[in-house]
């Protein structure tokens, strides 16, 4: 019992012991030169981690120990302060900071300041983010960071942009950027990230930053960091928008007047007749041939024209007494605008809440938020529940550990063939839309001209161009030129295609610090993506009514685990040299799993299930898996702040490849020099912060082949054959290369970073030399070998350029800020070496009809017959080359070959046979990519208000216009019941012979080859585009902290608002080398919305 009474005694006098150790700091922190109070600074024992944050008032309270004499103080965009402890109430003011070089970024395997980093980053913060109208991050990265490029060719909500990263680094390899999240590779779709949860998005561009992830940074890397939780009272955050979305790219200007449109299909009859010897100019026989056979061509009638007159007089016009409207009888047909009734404006609705804060050695970030967000059609859309919760604990002063919980529950309405891929597709509303001509009737009228509907579904009935009774017998089917058989607008009414995926995104982590300087780590990542897909192809109207409907159902399991160990030590000797040690092992493994089941004929008309069909029912199922072994390290040394050097090596283990080529290393030196801490810059201190001279070389691999449904691209793949128990001779499906292994990258980066008058105006300027070897691809091979192409590397290409990053602020004070930036890229692109086996007699690659790819030329270099105008008949003309003769007829022979072939005199002469010109006389574009693209905008805050607007640009280069080629044809027969380009008025015509525009013309030579692929298409592709426009209001502090708020704040958004360019309806963005309107185009968003945070 003594002994029990001498502890309790002994506790409680070390615990008032303790207390008289330990004493309170108060204190308010405010905005230099006013009153207004800061609210989350963090306030900490100097050189500890642990604190609090202040307040809605500002105020702090904050236990330190007698011992403690100083606390510092801390907040995002202003100068941190170390100040000695003083009785009483502390009033502290912190000033507002630009220099971005202070800044800490997310780099590989670790953070760095900015004005330290010898590697080419680029980062994009969360208040750059978080009034994004995107489902996608992706698509907010255009024009905001030099180097990056997006390229956009589906609109369909939730799909991102293709990212590249200083050009493309591979023929047919994957060019796409390693997406690393909280850092651990992230194979997941970005739409499954909201980007309120984003802290910031670094895009690591040289070997120096990228060389540590190895076998999959050759493309670049993107580093997103999720938020986290900071020491103090909880803040609430909710953030709630409204909107809509609405097309944003308008068709190319065609002939949308039906009177328009009848006269120039009249002008092609015409034409085609009057030319004819056989009609010896006959105008009166033209006149008549050409209004007999307009309605012939076109199947359906949806004009009235007066008994005994004509729908187009002799003068070429359209009837004044036509009427729109015509009924056979059974039902009525009229014109309806298919725009209009095809594309919607789609509701946007996004709304986000987010708890975060600590207490002693916990903190914590919660979020949950709900995007929906419907496309410009029908049946398209994407919505997503997420949830995201990161929780960390300091259990120990030497131990810290973590978890991250992650759950996404999206749905895609996902319309099928909307993308360029499916330009002919009859169920491609965009390309059926923008090309149909403005004559016919979208739904099935009765003889009285109501639209008639189906009583099960109360939807409309839509006519598809097919000769389908509707009960009053069959409807007259539209010709086969003018989209016979295609309803976009009646499949999405009845059909139905949607994916629904679960996901859940963890990681665990331990960080120990047992000695200073001193961290290691371990951790474990769990990926899971199960996703099924359902589409039905209704039974009653369309292609598939024929066979009762179709129906597919699918079900996929997508899994990564990840496991990481890291150790890191640094340590400054003698103040002046500071060195730093990483090591780690990294393992990470991918499984992908899916079974397939398709029926037709189906029993009930809307189940889209397989046991609803009773026909032609298939099924099929496989698996594949993907793994790499990894072990790096890395080397910082910096002496004085002055002198940096940097060295990584990594050695990657793929199963992509065979045991003999699985291994490959990769590694980077770098170096830098910050002249500005130079003893001789003491006297430009007040000018300059930071002049830093950097160099990066290194190497980067690549083990991704374009055909991602094959990992293993080593070996053969069959297809299993057989029926009854008794296998077959299985069938080649895929043909390996045991030999294949990695693409390789070298990667030179040189530049200079500065900032001037404490970062009033900072940038950076960097030139980059990106050369890719032993580039995978598909190579082709003849099909008599039982396969068509096999994987191998081939050849090598360089990207090289120019970048450059600048930040101004204009102006600033207590009351106003303004801000802008601009960046731009001026790349070049250049063919090293071309495999042997793909090189023609002339050291040419002939990739296709109209590309030629060959050494020391550019990849984006098109092959393409001149257009040399109209001849007097005004048919095209095209540059041919033939041999040159002497007197006697005979060719002239000027040399022999490299093969001992004779070479001939050769001249050029205009042709209208087009297959001549294109047989002898292709000619090279020269490099058609853009000589430099970039973005530039500017933010401006005062009193309160917020305004920012992005732009982005590219200029210098050129595009083949695939969609303006489809417009300009001449009337051919295939084409009947499409509209033309309004340029379509300038064709030649006996009254218009100065032009370059062929004749119209629906059948001969003259229609044959009018709108032929030549060089006649290829027109500028500079555009200009405006990404977003922002515009806020912050309520006053004085005023939200009377309410116990942190942040009132309503603020509207646009999202990719406009677009100029050469061409009204081409699009750039598609890609580097052609464009067409027939894909899902680009939709503007706009919103208004409300943020709170308490």
């Amino acid at each position: 019992m003594k002994k029990l009474f001498l502890l309790l005694v002994t506790v409680l006098s070390l615990s008032v012991c303790a207390s008289a150790q330990m004493r309170t700091v108060v204190g308010t922190v405010l905005e230099e030169g006013g009153e207004d109070p800061i609210i989350g600074a963090s306030v900490t024992p100097a050189g500890s981690n642990f604190g609090v944050v202040t307040d809605v008032s500002g105020e702090f309270r904050l236990q330190v120990a007698d011992n403690v004499k100083s606390i510092t103080v801390s907040f995002t965009g202003y100068a941190s302060k170390t100040l000695a402890i003083t009785p009483g109430h502390m009033t502290i003011h912190l000033s507002p900071t630009t220099t971005v070089f202070d800044e800490v970024v997310v780099v590989a395997y670790g953070r760095e300041k900015k004005s330290e980093y010898t590697g080419s980053a680029s980062v994009v913060k969360a208040d750059k983010l978080q009034d994004a109208l995107v489902s996608n991050v992706t698509n907010a990265l255009s024009g905001k960071m030099a180097g990056v490029q997006t390229m956009s060719s589906n609109g369909q909500p939730g799909v991102g942009s293709s990212v590249l990263i200083r050009g493309v680094g591979s023929i047919n390899g994957s060019t796409a950027p390693l997406y690393v999240v909280d850092g651990f590779p992230y194979d997941g779709s970005m739409s499954d990230i909201a980007a309120g949860d984003i802290e910031s998005i670094t895009v690591l561009k040289d070997a120096a930053s990228t060389a540590l992830y190895g076998a999959r940074g050759a493309n670049g890397v993107i580093m997103i960091t999720t938020k986290k939780g900071k020491e103090g009272a909880a803040q609430i955050t909710f953030d709630a928008r409204w909107g809509g979305n609405s097309r944003a790219l308008s068709n190319y200007d065609v002939i949308t007047d039906p009177g328009e449109y009848f006269e120039t299909l009249y002008r092609s009859f015409y034409t085609t007749r009057y030319m004819d010897s056989k009609l010896g100019g006959d105008v009166l026989a033209a006149h008549r041939y050409a209004n007999n056979s307009i309605w012939g061509a076109l199947g359906q009638r949806t004009f009235s024209v007066p008994d005994g007159q004509d729908l187009i007089g002799l003068n070429g016009k359209f009837n004044p007494n036509a009427t729109p409207g015509y009924s056979d009888g059974n039902y009525y047909y009229t014109p309806d605008n298919w725009a209009d009734e095809t594309f919607r404006t789609g509701l946007r609705q996004d709304y986000s809440l987010s708890i975060s804060g600590g207490a002693g050695r916990f903190t914590y970030y919660v979020s949950g938020s709900y995007l929906s967000d419907e496309g410009i059609i029908e049946g398209s859309d994407f919505k997503r529940l997420s949830t995201r919760s990161t929780v960390e604990y300091q259990a120990k002063d030497w131990l810290k550990l973590g978890t991250q919980l992650n759950y996404i529950y999206s749905t895609s309405g996902y319309p099928a063939s909307q993308t360029s891929s499916s330009y002919n597709s009859s169920a491609n509303a965009f390309a059926v839309v923008n090309q149909l001509a403005p004559i016919f009737p979208i739904y099935v009228r009765d003889k009285e001209g109501r639209v008639m509907y189906n009583e099960h579904y109360g939807k409309p009935l839509y006519d598809f161009g097919l000769p389908t009774d509707y009960g009053y017998g069959r409807l007259t089917a539209r010709a086969s030129g003018a989209w016979a058989t295609a309803n976009p607008a009646g499949s999405f009414a009845y059909d139905s295609r949607e994916f629904v995926s679960d996901i859940f995104d963890a990681r665990w982590y331990a960080i120990l610090t047992p000695l200073k300087g001193l961290t290691i780590s371990g951790s474990v990542g769990y990926y899971l993506d199960n996703t099924k897909f359902n589409e039905l192809n209704n039974s009653l109207y369309g292609q598939l009514a024929s066979f009762g409907g179709r129906v597919e159902q699918q079900m996929s399991r997508n899994s990564t685990v990840n496991l990481q160990g890291l150790v890191d030590y640094t340590r400054t000797f003698a103040e002046k040299h500071t060195v730093g040690i990483m090591a780690a092992v990294e393992s990470q493994d991918e499984r992908s799993e899916y079974v397939d089941a398709e029926g037709q004929n189906l029993y009930l008309p809307d189940a889209d299930v397989v046991n609803n069909t009773i026909d032609n029912k298939l099924g099929s199922g496989a698996r594949s898996s993907l793994g790499h072994r990894s072990v790096l390290a890395r080397l910082k040394y910096n002496y004085d702040n002055r002198y940096y050097l940097q060295a990584s090596w990594r050695r990657d283990g793929s199963s992509a490849f065979a045991k003999d080529h699985r291994w490959g290393s990769f590694w980077s030196v770098s170096a830098g020099w910050d002249i500005n801490n130079e003893a001789f810059m003491a006297g430009a201190k007040d000018v300059v912060d930071l002049l830093k001279v950097k160099a990066s070389f290194g190497q980067n691999g690549n083990d991704r082949i374009y055909d991602t449904t094959i990992n293993q691209a080593y070996q053969d793949y069959y297809s299993m054959r057989g029926d009854k128990g008794v296998f077959s001779d299985s069938e080649l499906a895929y043909k390996g290369n045991p030999d294949i292994t990695w693409e390789k990258s070298n990667n030179f980066n040189a530049g200079v970073d500065f900032s001037l008058w404490k970062g009033k105006l900072a940038g950076t300027f960097e030139y980059y030399s990106r050369q890719t070897s032993d580039m995978l691809m598909q190579l082709p091979v003849n099909p008599s070998l039982g396969y068509t192409s096999f994987p191998k590397n081939v050849g090598s290409m360089r990207n090289n350029g120019f970048e450059i990053e600048l930040s101004y602020n204009v102006f600033n004070n207590k009351n106003i800020d303004i801000n802008v930036f601009a960046n731009a890229t001026m790349p070049q692109n250049k063919v090293i070496e071309i495999d042997e086996g793909l090189k023609n007699n002339n050291g040419q690659w002939e990739a296709s009809t109209t590309r030629i790819i060959e050494e020391g030329k550019s990849l984006y270099n098109m092959w393409l017959v001149h257009y040399a105008g109209v001849d007097k008949n005004g048919i095209a003309l095209y540059t041919a080359r033939r041999n040159v003769k002497d007197e006697n007829g005979n060719d002239i022979q000027i040399g022999t070959g490299y093969l001992g072939e004779p070479i001939y005199k050769t001249e050029e002469y205009d042709t209208t046979n087009f297959t001549t010109a294109r047989n002898t006389n292709r000619k090279e574009t020269g490099n058609i990519m853009p000589k430099v693209y970039g973005g530039f905008g500017a933010d401006v805050k005062a009193y309160g208000v917020d305004f920012s607007i992005q732009f982005a640009y590219q200029a210098g280069g050129r595009i083949f216009d695939s969609s303006y080629q489809g417009f300009m044809d001449p009337g051919s027969t295939s084409y009947l019941g499409h509209t033309w380009h309004k340029d379509i008025a300038k064709a030649w015509s006996p009254t218009n012979t100065a032009t370059d525009v062929p004749r119209m013309a629906n059948e001969g030579l003259a229609s044959q080859y009018a709108n032929a692929t030549s060089d006649r298409f290829l027109i500028s592709s500079n555009y200009l585009s405006l990404n977003n426009i922002t515009l806020g209001y912050t309520f006053p502090k004085a005023w939200t902290s009377k309410l116990g708020l942190s942040e009132l704040r309503i603020y509207g958004a646009a999202e990719n608002v406009a677009l100029w360019s050469k061409r009204k309806g081409l699009d750039p963005r598609q890609g580097f080398t052609s464009s067409r309107n027939a894909t899902y185009s680009p939709y503007r968003s706009i919103s208004g919305g409300l943020r709170v945070s308490f």
